[in-house]
């Protein structure tokens, strides 16, 4: 078809032999081939472009999962220390509450017991020792 336009407008006959019928097929075919691949590339890219977009967006959800989680650990490891040191407080105390020495000082503080022969003096409380050198200061 190029090649009558081509001949039209230079004012020569084209040739109706077998070899340009053949030619102009085969210029067809190619042309058909070209249009087809085209499309397939086309339908092929958009299936490439569209597994990224779903890969990526699962990546981007695993990924602020996981940044989640590991929030979430580091808090409670954060907590498991505070529980741990405060296991270690209370068998400090158990620890102490075993032995007789301590829990007859602590007796004779809090309770104001005393052993034989013992006289105990209370003091004026250690709350207003503050205060006094609060005002000293100023």
């Amino acid at each position: 078809m190029k090649r009558e336009k081509m001949h039209e407008n230079q004012g020569v006959t084209p040739l109706q032999n077998e070899y340009t019928r053949a030619a102009e097929i085969e210029d067809a075919r190619k042309k058909r081939h070209k249009v087809v691949l085209y499309r397939r590339l086309a339908v092929f890219g958009l299936v490439v472009l569209l597994t990224s977009i779903w890969l990526g967006s699962t990546i981007y959800a695993q990924s602020q999962t996981i940044a989640g989680k590991e929030q979430l650990q580091q808090e409670k490891l954060a907590e498991l220390e505070e529980v741990q040191k405060q296991q270690a407080k209370l068998e400090e105390q158990i620890r102490l509450l075993n032995d007789d020495d301590y829990l007859s000082k602590l007796a004779r503080k809090d309770y104001f017991l005393s052993d034989e022969g013992e006289i105990i003096f209370t003091l004026p409380n250690d709350a207003e020792k503050p205060q006094e050198d609060g005002e000293e200061k100023e």
